[in-house]
């Protein structure tokens, strides 16, 4: 249970934005303590170089033409020399061109020969440094000249650099405490931060609960951040999709059965009309059986194109894709729907502006065709015209079916490819529509990753335009 809260916790928003807030907090100072530490240290060696230096500059004189770096005795500048040495706790060596030591501050090594790669270097006329960790020791080795530029001796300073140690164990108990202190705010700040950024994330969770629960149906509208403003506003279109698609199915059930229904109670009506009468001629048995065989035909349609639209919405539905010349298969279409047009005296004309070869499933797409060339037959007044056109460009095959017949009411024009929709539902019934047509015409025509668009008025006609790829690409899933 223990592991689980952990995990849970470091996979919230607001703990994850807290740990960054504390890591973007602490961790730059942290590593500036160091840095800090360590430029105090040199910029204090630095400058405790150069003011021994100019010190021993300013001696130079004094020793080289006193004879002082040559061995003879100068009771004022031991004196001086030793009081220095005092004051730094530390020690002043003379050595001379021979690299002997002449003068010792502590008078322990005089005579003795000194080889060290700093003297040697300011024999050469270098003013150097260097600062003995181990000892805590700072020595400065200067050149002695005399007045003709010439190096005759080195001036040797050692200062205790003690007074550093102190100063930054000083500065490193202040850094502690800045540490401890803006941890201790950090973390405040990360906390009180990490809780408000999440909390609007929160009342989101807490608004999809209750639409769960169906206590609600939107999300409500909360000032907050723009991100999550805009995913709540998605949140709700999606929710509305779903609703409506919750409608829809309802509706459509209610239709299917409503359409089922209606055939199987006209064959019931007719049924016991037969047998509640007696000695009926043989003639109504004709005629009944007729309107019997009718609706049985209708309720054939319906059944089969419900399957069609059944088959074309499941998501694992496969189209035969194959090569298909576009030209001859609408002229084969139009020819099996010649006797309708020639019954209902409609001239239907078909012009190709160049030959078309396309990858569709060829099934499916005489499906398209066949629809909307029938709905403009059978939707249209006597004498009228269908007029089908066919075009193309590098990437798309275009269809264009346009009729001078009843065309469609300007607050139709949305659902016409709803399911079991009809605009004119008198004529429909007339002409036996099942008002699937449209919705299986789109359903292909999406499945081919198309589109088809209407423009149409009341009264003067219909266009269908329908855009469908060259060549089929398979969606990814």
């Amino acid at each position: 249970m223990k592991n689980k809260f952990s995990f849970l916790f470091f996979r919230s928003i607001g703990s994850r934005i807290a740990l960054i807030i504390i890591c973007v907090g602490i961790i730059p100072f942290l590593v500036c303590v160091p840095i800090s530490l360590r430029a105090f240290e040199s910029v204090s060696i630095h400058t405790d170089a150069t003011n021994l230096m100019a010190q021993a500059i300013s001696y130079n004189n004094q020793i080289v033409t006193s004879g002082y770096v040559t061995g003879e005795k100068n009771e004022v500048l031991d004196t001086e020399f030793k009081a220095i040495a005092d004051s730094y706790n530390g020690r002043i060596l003379i050595i001379n061109s021979s690299l002997k030591i002449v003068r010792d501050s502590f008078s322990v090594d005089v005579g003795k020969t000194v080889i060290w790669e700093n003297i040697i270097y300011s024999m050469q006329g270098e003013s150097l440094y260097y600062y003995d960790r181990l000892t805590n020791y700072l020595i400065v080795s200067v050149p002695l000249t005399n007045s003709e530029g010439d190096t005759v001796g080195v001036l040797v300073i050692n200062k205790s650099m003690d007074y550093l140690k102190q100063n930054e164990d000083v500065f490193v108990s202040y850094m502690m405490i800045m540490v401890v202190l803006i941890i201790s705010i950090t973390i405040v700040v990360a906390v009180v931060s990490g809780i408000r950024l999440s909390r609007p994330m929160k009342k989101m969770s807490n608004s999809l609960d209750s639409i769960i629960r169906e206590h609600d149906t939107v999300l409500p509208e909360v000032k907050s951040y723009i991100e999550m403003e805009n995913i709540a506003t998605k949140f709700n279109e999606v929710i509305g999709k779903l609703h409506a698609i919750d409608e829809s199915r309802q509706e459509f059930v209610s239709n299917v059965s409503h359409e089922l229904k209606t055939p199987l109670t006209s064959m019931k009506v007719l049924a016991d009309s037969l047998n509640g009468s007696e000695d009926v001629p043989i003639e109504m048995y004709k005629e009944f059986m007729l309107d019997i065989g009718a609706e049985i035909d209708r309720e054939t349609k319906i059944i089969n194109d419900l399957l069609s639209l059944v088959r074309m919405d499941k998501s694992g539905a496969v189209l035969n894709i194959t090569a298909v010349n576009i030209n001859e298969l609408i002229e084969h279409i139009l020819k099996r729907l010649k006797p309708i047009a020639e019954k209902a005296d409609i001239e239907v004309v078909f012009e190709s502006f160049r030959p078309i070869v396309a990858e569709v499933d060829e099934v499916k797409f005489t499906l398209v065709v066949t629809n909307l060339v029938e709905n403009a037959i059978k939707y249209n007044n006597e004498g009228g015209w269908v007029h089908i056109t066919l075009n193309s460009d590098h990437q798309f095959f275009y269809i264009k079916v346009e009729d001078n017949g009843l065309g469609i009411p300007e607050d139709s024009v949305d659902f016409i490819f709803d399911r079991f929709y009809r605009a004119d539902k008198s004529h429909s019934r007339e002409i036996g529509g099942t008002g699937l047509g449209l919705a299986i015409t789109k359903s292909s025509i999406a499945m081919h990753n198309g589109d088809i668009k209407v423009h149409s008025k009341l009264g003067e006609g219909s266009t269908f335009d329908v855009r469908i790829p060259l060549n089929y690409i398979e969606k990814e899933a």
